[in-house]
């Protein structure tokens, strides 16, 4: 596969709306989690298509597969951090689950482009 760009790429596209969609939500997380819950979920949506720019910009495939398993690791990190903040009452079930599709959506993608690049 060859890109010019990693914003070419649906997976990153995808994996940026869930930052947009990561931090809107965490908004209404109580002030005090400001340095615990809502800093950690914002860090690891951002560790999601960031690691898929970095990978795609190695130089080898082995690399860019290793990248896309971190990114991969970081949502799940995001997907448990959201069912946290549900379980807390910190978020609303209706956006607890548009934001776990939206993950799951990127987890598909993150699994395709590892599927493809590994044949």
């Amino acid at each position: 596969m060859k890109l010019k760009n990693y914003q070419e790429l649906i997976v990153w596209q995808k994996s940026m709306d869930l930052v947009e969609e990561v931090y809107k939500s965490s908004r209404s997380f109580p002030r005090e989690e400001m340095y615990a819950l809502t800093s950690q979920i914002g860090r690891a949506a951002v560790s999601i298509p960031s690691n898929i720019a970095e990978g795609q910009g190695r130089r080898t495939t082995a690399d860019f597969l290793h990248f896309l398993s971190i990114s991969y690791g970081s949502l799940r990190e995001v997907e448990t951090q959201i069912l946290i903040a549900h379980r807390l009452s910190y978020l609303a079930k209706v956006k607890a689950d548009d934001v776990m599709s939206l993950a799951g959506e990127v987890g598909r993608l993150l699994n395709g482009l590892m599927a493809s690049l590994s044949t």
